[in-house]
């Protein structure tokens, strides 16, 4: 008979019998100790580095766990996902070693690296379709194929199979530590990954507190918790694109909401901080979900002090052409980046004088824009001012102020911001 909805909890056999199947597809991972955050915290900080994988995120596990769960028959039909990064390479590279036909829907703005890293994963073995304008509209293309073509639809997290494949890395994590962990942090977009593992935790493990992590700008999962029911967010910050969903899952919200011992949020410019922070201290290259559980290491330092702590390392799939806009945001973030208005008087020298008189000795203007267009004494300018410290604002502010420059502050007005910067 199967299951209800509401009533699915992972089972451990079928947990180890996904870690059967993925015996030579899925990498064991490294569960690695890391000096600078252990050193940081004064805590055993260990990183589950399943950017490790093939396909550069724990994706593959699930996806290949439920694809080769299926029947003779519902592998003869194929199989369709939605997804504009990781899922999707889990699948195709899955659909690939089982030589099964799939269908991969994508939205059209889809970075190009991303549509070659899922093609060169798949091969021949399956057609790429880029659709709409979102992954909404990518996944009601999915589901309307599948439905036309009598396909199966391998979902990213709500799905009993894709669970138990997730819940391999933390039946891996217990295997490869002699020590009781306290501690497990787990990014969560739709929750599969956190759902597998909690479960996988509570039945061998049941002393370690399980922390999901999300970012501010997508709490999904927290936002639901707190409701006590699944909710859609309608609005969401897609920056942390492997953890930012509008919707998690009905069947992950529900394990989540028994397993779970905390569910927090961590700003998107902190986690661009950390992304710089792994890769110029320790080398390590992750995308922004795969840095979100480290992000949030600040909120938990007193309870975390002289612990064993499992922070997982989600993926790693980053796009280079998105390192400025990650050093911009850790910059705002740490509060060391500011925009203002500036009106220049109209007079020879002026630029001078502000650069002279009006930055301090280790300000330094990263963006300037201006255009006359007009008679009157004074004009307008967009700057950007990289800071040295923080403390620094105040002091720059007082002098603009005091020759006449300040126009406006425009890091604290987001919509004017995002039109002129």
């Amino acid at each position: 008979m199967e299951k209800t909805l509401h009533t699915y909890m992972p089972q451990l056999v079928n947990v180890e019998e996904a870690a059967a199947t993925l015996k030579g597809v899925a990498a064991v991972t490294p569960l690695m100790h890391s000096f600078t955050y252990s050193n940081k915290f004064n805590a055993n900080v260990l990183l589950k580095r399943e950017d490790l994988q093939q396909v550069r995120s724990y994706k593959i596990r699930g996806a290949y766990n439920k694809i080769s769960s299926l029947t003779k028959e519902e592998k003869k039909r194929g199989v369709v996902c939605a997804s504009a990064g990781n899922h999707a390479q889990g699948v195709a590279l899955s659909c690939k070693k089982l030589g099964i036909e799939g269908t991969i829907f994508m939205p059209a703005p889809t970075p190009k690296q991303k549509v070659e890293q899922v093609a060169m994963f798949g091969g021949s073995a399956i057609k790429i379709e880029l659709v709409g304008d979102t992954f909404d509209d990518s996944y009601d293309a999915a589901k309307k194929a599948c439905e036309k073509q009598q396909k199966v639809f391998v979902h990213p997290f709500d799905d009993e199979k894709v669970i138990e494949g997730q819940g391999t890395v933390g039946l891996e994590i217990i295997r490869q530590t002699e020590k009781p962990i306290d501690y497990v942090f787990v990014a969560i977009g739709g929750g599969g990954l956190a759902s597998g593992l909690s479960s996988v935790f509570a039945q061998l493990s049941p002393r370690t507190k399980i922390i999901g992590v999300e970012p501010d700008g997508a709490p999904s999962m927290k936002t639901s918790l707190e409701n006590g029911e699944v909710v859609t967010l309608h609005n969401i910050e897609k920056f942390v694109d492997g953890a930012a969903v509008q919707r998690v899952g009905e069947k992950t919200f529900e394990i989540c909401k028994k397993y779970l011992h905390d569910m927090i949020t961590v700003p998107e410019g902190k986690v661009c901080q950390t992304i710089l922070d792994l890769y110029n201290k320790d080398a390590v290259v992750v995308e922004p979900a795969g840095a979100l559980t480290l992000s949030a290491l600040d909120q938990y330092a007193d309870q975390i002090e002289g612990k064993n702590v499992v922070c997982i390392v989600s993926g790693s799939n980053n796009d280079i052409t998105r390192t400025a806009e990650i050093k911009e945001r850790a910059l705002l973030f740490a509060n060391l980046k500011h925009y203002f208005i500036v009106r220049f008087p109209q007079r020879a020298g002026a630029l001078k004088e502000f650069v002279a008189e009006i930055l301090g000795p280790d300000d330094d203007i990263t963006y300037f824009e201006y255009s006359k267009k007009h008679s009157r004494e004074n004009g307008p300018a967009v700057v950007g001012v990289e800071l040295k410290s923080k403390e620094d604002l105040k002091p720059l502010i007082a002098r603009m102020k005091a020759h006449n420059f300040y126009g406006d502050y425009l890091n604290d007005k987001p919509d004017l911001f995002q039109f002129l910067v």
